[in-house]
């Protein structure tokens, strides 16, 4: 149907991309941690899949985009001991922020949002047929995956099993049968807050980091998906032990087609460390004055699989562009056709695995046209690439039905009761509807239709 080509890191080279299912397309991306402020790393690479879904969604009449949260981890438990606060609160409040954050960068909403804590039953479930099938085993109230048990183990990262303890994020336990095995589940502590412990078969406690993934996109997307994504650290071993899991569980599937991996984020040439002073989150840029707008743009001004340093001579460029382009905007009164089709020019490179470089080359060739000459014809071609790649400006309030109205003061009312299961359940239904959400300073609930 397209002729779009994608670099596949499992297969280490460009390929033509070709769905299962050419009538829906299926892609998961590993979504935050939510302890803490989202940081411009986690926001690039939510942009970068955000053009992805756009650019999919343009070739194919339907995308199930599924974007996971974890709400339960060692570093939310520290985060909320730190604070003083529940895991509920902690969670509740850096979801709204990251959600917040991600509308003002004009990302789209995914399809699905599920959070952890709402499928420990298909993550049980899961870690028992691994059990079953003897490539997992209790030990302790803790359950392992036995790592040499798989025999492709390495196959997307690269690594021998022999090699897989350096430089590897992984726990030296006397509980496991070999150092390189993985926890699928894991036992509480006594300082755990009660709303993160779990019942399982083996003890109270809750799942390992990487089985949350397997389950989730098996549930939403089935044991094969088209694509899966997410930052370079996490392909080993994240990814891989996904594969391991998910595989060893359904031995008759693949399950991720192609895997899509974006680069790192440094600022002024360093990597990001709260140590070096130079870790900036999301929030803090935008209350510097910086729009949400300007800030997608230096996301999208490198190619997805490069580093991006993010400095003040990329900001400041990035805000002339931004400018330059509502120069033209301004011309622009009308509204956007989205029913016509994006210009062969514009859309050919983004179909060669997201060459944004060729793209915007377009769309600034076509600027520079337009700012001599107001054709109609051209400036509604502007506009739609623009509105494309989310950089035009935001719409006028839009007057809601009273029933969301409604929805959206009952969220308001919920989370000030400190009632965040209703609250999640209203939210849910309003974006079943067809409805954005984000949350303003002082707790209003803001409302809108998905673009």
């Amino acid at each position: 149907m397209s002729n779009l080509q994608l670099y596949n890191s499992l297969s280490r080279q460009k390929e033509s991309f070709t769905p299962l299912d050419e009538k829906n397309v299926t892609m998961y991306v590993c979504g935050p941690t939510v302890y803490a402020s989202p940081h411009l790393g986690n926001a690039r690479s939510t942009v970068i899949y955000d053009l992805l879904y756009r650019v999919l969604k343009e070739l194919y009449p339907q995308v199930t985009y599924v974007r996971n949260i974890t709400d339960v981890d060692d570093k939310i438990n520290q985060a909320a001991l730190a604070k003083e606060i529940s895991i509920a609160e902690l969670t509740t409040e850096v979801l709204e922020e990251f959600q917040s954050d991600m509308l003002q960068l004009n990302n789209l909403a995914p399809t699905f949002e599920p959070k952890v804590t709402e499928h420990i039953t298909e993550i049980t479930d899961l870690v028992s047929k691994l059990i079953e099938q003897g490539y997992a085993y209790e030990s302790a109230g803790h359950v392992y995956f036995a790592v040499n048990k798989f025999k492709e183990y390495g196959k997307l990262s690269g690594r021998k099993i022999e090699d897989l303890l350096q430089g590897a994020r992984i726990e030296i336990s006397d509980l496991k049968k070999a150092p390189e095995d993985f926890v699928l589940w894991k036992p509480a502590k006594d300082t755990d807050d009660v709303s993160a412990v779990f019942e399982s078969p083996w003890s109270k406690g809750r799942p390992g980091w990487h089985i949350e993934c397997s389950a989730l996109s098996t549930k939403y997307l089935g044991k094969d998906f088209d694509i899966h994504g997410g930052g370079a650290d996490l392909k080993f071993p994240h990814h891989e032990n996904e594969i391991a899991q998910s595989c060893a569980a359904h031995p008759d599937a693949q399950y991720a087609n192609f895997w899509v991996h974006n680069g790192f984020l440094t600022v002024n040439g360093e990597k990001m460390s709260k140590s070096l002073g130079n870790f900036i989150t999301v929030k803090e840029i935008l209350s510097e004055g910086v729009s949400g707008r300007v800030l997608r743009y230096i996301f999208l001004s490198t190619h997805y699989r490069k580093p991006l340093d993010y400095n003040f001579k990329i900001l400041e460029e990035a805000r002339k562009n931004i400018a330059r382009i509502d120069n033209i905007l301004e011309k622009f009164s009308g509204e956007i056709d989205k029913t016509q089709p994006l210009p062969a020019g514009f859309l050919a490179p983004l179909c060669d695995d997201l060459n944004i470089s060729e793209a915007m080359a377009y769309l600034f060739a076509l600027l520079k046209e337009l700012n001599s000459n107001d054709d109609a014809e051209k400036l509604q071609e502007f506009v739609r690439i623009v509105d494309f790649l989310g950089f035009a400006t935001k719409s006028k309030k839009v007057e809601l039905p009273a029933e969301i109205s409604d929805m959206a003061k009952q969220i308001q009312n919920a989370r000030m009761n400190k009632d965040y299961q209703l609250a999640d359940q209203l939210r849910d239904k309003i974006i079943e509807l067809g409805y954005e959400l984000s949350y303003a300073k002082g707790g209003e609930v803001i409302v809108k239709p998905k673009s």
